[in-house]
């Protein structure tokens, strides 16, 4: 023990203990960002900013919704950066079976009312200002096709007229919606009822039978052709409602009493109408109008580096990047590259702007093949398997952060260091990006180097995407002072 007492003490252990200190305390080159700089022994680590370009473009490509998807009706009438929406849902809602009858003789018939009930799945918007909603009978000259993907963004491919209405404008509040349904035939909630005239309840229950209407699936939709909804935009409307059809809530209910079993008591009975999966026809058409709002001046068709750009859900907009010097990079170790992408909130109207109206919770950023024309995966990074894309771990997932004074920002994030990587070590082609929030799309998939020779088709839904315009958020560009769209790069020199 006296040795050792004096081992620490002697000349020689200063010297051995300044020798080990020495070497346990490598100093980096930066300090910025060391959370992103891995720990390598004997490897300095670099930190650089690439510049990047971005400008902003309509989306030319067809929207479509799937009969699964959650659908819109609305509108939105006052947003001074992206301009006005509107969404109108077309379908069709049928008997049970064929042929159809009510219970009882035709005369004993006595028609109590009818209403249709939609899923109410959400809302985006402003909530606060009820939505005057209408109901039209689709025109015989218009029929809904039930084998016919209808183009969202384009109506005017398959225009659908409307011949007169089947209720009074309906005033509805959002806010009541998750309210409970509950009464003899309903214990629900997330419910839109709109109570139909009583001419049109006498009609369903009344007039059409099993030797008219009822009597087969063509037969019926040759009587009727099918509901329109649209929200008045010359009322204070300011949201999209979203419904599903295949949900056991949306139906038509045709409430009626009858002496069926012969009883002098007489009761209220109901019929309801639902969407068929596999042979109803539906059309959600939605239509932008950016005439006057701000996006308006930043949206091009040539190149135009801006400061500004400005990505609105499908159908919407995308932004292009394009990354000038990253082909001429040299041969170097990548441990990182993030592509970093904020909000520019709205300082004159955050409060009623950037709460209503939200930004997406999922942007997607894809190559584009000049060559194929058409989008791609990010090369090596952005992955799909049986369990889909791998989105945590290569990113766009809205997150906020605090940023220059401003609490809530939206950003989002996206690691793509193989992709940078097999830029600069294999010369890989540096391809122009895009980023755009989608709703149904697709994309070539290439698998990773080196199996990168075959590529198919990806789907994305809804479900790991966006519901239909939902969602629009005005970035910092490449130009931007505070908000600057970004590549960062942690490196090692070779």
């Amino acid at each position: 023990m006296l040795a050792n007492f004096r081992l620490r003490k002697s000349p020689l252990f200063l010297l051995f203990f300044l020798f080990v200190t020495a070497a346990c305390t490598r100093i980096t080159t930066t300090e910025l960002g060391s959370g992103l700089i891995p720990v390598v022994d004997g490897v300095n680590t670099f930190d650089t900013i690439m510049e990047l370009d971005t400008d902003t473009f309509n989306e030319t490509d067809t929207t479509r919704v799937y009969n699964s998807d959650n659908m819109a009706i609305g509108a939105i009438t006052n947003d001074p950066l992206f301009g006005t929406t509107s969404a109108e849902l077309n379908f069709e809602l049928t008997p049970p079976s064929f042929p159809f009858a009510f219970p009882g003789t035709k005369d004993s018939l006595v028609v109590d009312s009818a209403v249709l009930i939609l899923s109410y799945k959400g809302y985006y918007g402003d909530s606060s200002k009820p939505l005057q909603v209408s109901v039209q009978e689709i025109s015989a000259t218009t029929p809904l096709n039930p084998f016919v993907s209808y183009p969202v963004n384009f109506p005017s491919v398959y225009p659908i007229n409307t011949i007169g209405a089947l209720a009074n404008t309906t005033s509805v509040d959002i806010r009541t919606l998750a309210d409970s349904v509950i009464n003899r035939f309903e214990a629900s909630t997330n419910q839109i009822r709109i109570p139909l005239r009583m001419d049109v309840a006498r009609r369903f229950i009344r007039d059409y039978d099993s030797s008219n209407a009822y009597r087969n699936d063509s037969t019926f939709k040759s009587f009727f052709k099918g509901f329109s909804l649209k929200v008045q935009s010359t009322s204070p409307a300011n949201a999209l409602l979203y419904v599903n059809l295949l949900d056991t809530n949306t139906k038509l209910a045709l409430y009626f009493n009858t002496s069926s079993t012969g009883a002098t008591v007489r009761d209220t009975a109901v019929r309801y109408f639902r969407f068929n999966s596999a042979f109803g026809g539906f059309a959600n058409y939605i239509t932008r109008n950016t005439t006057g709002a701000e996006i308006s001046n930043h949206v091009t068709t040539t190149s135009k580096p801006d400061s500004l750009v400005y990505i609105q859900s499908f159908p919407g907009t995308y932004v292009r990047i394009r990354i000038p010097n990253l082909q001429n990079l040299s041969n170097r170790i990548i441990h990182r590259a993030e592509l970093t992408a904020e909000q520019v909130p709205d300082d004159n109207n955050l409060l009623t702007l950037d709460r209503y109206f939200q930004a997406p919770r999922l942007l997607l950023l894809s190559a584009y093949d000049s060559v194929k024309k058409q989008k791609r995966n990010i090369p090596n990074d952005y992955l799909v398997s049986n369990q889909g894309p791998n989105t945590v771990d290569f990113g766009g997932f809205r997150t906020f952060k605090s940023i220059n004074g401003y609490d809530r920002v939206a950003a989002y994030n996206f690691v793509i260091s193989r992709y940078i990587q097999g830029i600069v070590t294999r010369r890989d082609t540096s391809f122009t990006l895009r980023l755009n929030a989608p709703s149904n799309d697709s994309l070539n998939f290439t698998p990773p180097y080196p199996n990168n020779t075959v590529s198919q088709m990806y789907y994305l839904n809804a479900g790991v995407g966006n519901e239909v315009a939902n969602g629009r958020v005005r970035l910092g560009g490449g130009k931007h002072s505070r908000f600057r769209m970004r590549l960062r790069l942690v490196y090692s020199r070779l």
